[in-house]
């Protein structure tokens, strides 16, 4: 096996892989930063795409994301493999706090603040026959309406930071590869010289 352990991994080492991994929890979000910012793409398209991605996970339509992503990438000129990435933020981590956060503020919004709206509410009546008409007006609707406000917070602020993330690393990267330019063409001219 090509990528196999020298010495396979004992069942207490396997264990604590289950909760703490090897190279910690950060590696994988260092990875996703660095896939992100190295698009070859404007650091608006990224930016804006990234942002779509992450605005359109707070809507409760969990199927349709990638869709609702490329839709307003597309209106807002942003990558679209930048939108799919973006639309990691709603997982099944994510999610639970997601909906409870859109369903509150929708509730808040469409009810006044009345706390009272959905007590009563048999959702596993209406998920099991899904009859959509009676499962929009007390759960869609107020996520959907509940889902603007922290969409459109977090797709500013997350634009905000991956414009100026990407930007620099482009900026970044021309420096070095100019650089590389340089000492190949003054190693060029040295030995044309001394040729």
């Amino acid at each position: 096996m090509l990528f196999r352990r020298r010495k396979p991994a004992g069942l207490a080492e396997r264990l604590r892989g289950l909760f703490w991994p090897r190279k910690g929890f950060s590696r994988p979000f260092q990875y996703f930063r660095m896939r992100i910012v190295r698009l070859t793409a404007s650091p608006h398209a990224v930016a804006a795409g990234f942002a779509a991605g992450i605005a359109s996970s707070w809507t409760p339509f969990v199927g349709l994301h990638f869709l609702f992503s490329f839709a307003l990438a597309y209106l807002v000129a942003g990558n679209m493999v930048a939108a799919a990435l973006g639309t990691a933020f709603g997982n099944p981590l994510t999610f639970p706090f997601i909906w409870a956060a859109t369903w509150e503020i929708g509730s808040m919004i469409l009810g006044g603040g009345d706390s009272s709206i959905g007590r009563h509410l048999d959702l596993h009546h209406l998920v099991s026959t899904f009859d959509l008409s009676q499962l929009w007006r007390p759960v869609l609707e107020p996520m959907l309406i509940g889902a603007v406000p922290p969409a459109l917070v977090t797709g500013l602020a997350v634009y905000g930071l991956t414009f100026h993330a990407v930007r620099g690393f482009q900026a970044r990267r021309r420096a070095r590869l100019s650089q590389r330019a340089r000492m190949r063409l003054s190693e060029a001219v040295d030995g044309g010289v001394s040729v």
